[in-house]
């Protein structure tokens, strides 16, 4: 092979490398975006449900919640359930709030895992929401 040749070579998959870190910064930059309106519009809907819910119907939806996350698999909430547990033992809307601020201060650490989880944990909120409150048709 040429000098020319290898040149070209080295040229070639250091442009395919840049296109593909272009690609993951791209991508990145959504992923980021996406997350925080999803985190905005959670933060909207827990602080008109702890401002408008019973103890009660916030105690079950934690529980329902809760339970869907388990049935996944997603045991490395357990701190998600004894912290909501704490927050029903005292219950009120600055509680609930402080929850809220533990549980994303949680979730906000860095890894595909901690990102993977998040979109569970959000799924499952969701999901909790939609069976208790099904859209009427």
């Amino acid at each position: 092979m040429s000098e020319q040749d290898k040149n070209n070579e080295w040229d070639s998959l250091w442009q395919e490398y840049t296109k593909s870190l272009e690609n993951w910064k791209s991508l990145f930059e959504q992923i980021q975006k996406s997350s925080s309106d999803m985190q905005a519009k959670f933060n909207e809907v827990w602080e008109k449900a702890t401002a408008e819910s019973s103890a009660e119907t916030m105690k079950l939806f934690g529980e329902n919640w809760q339970k869907a996350m388990n049935e996944v698999g997603m045991n490395s909430f357990k701190a998600f359930g004894e912290n909501w547990q704490k927050a029903l033992n005292d219950t009120n809307a600055s509680t609930f709030k402080q929850f809220a601020e533990n549980w994303q201060k949680t979730l906000s650490s860095s890894g595909l895992e901690q990102m993977n989880a998040y979109g569970e944990m959000m799924k499952k909120f969701a999901e909790t929401w939609s069976s208790m409150w099904p859209k009427s048709q």
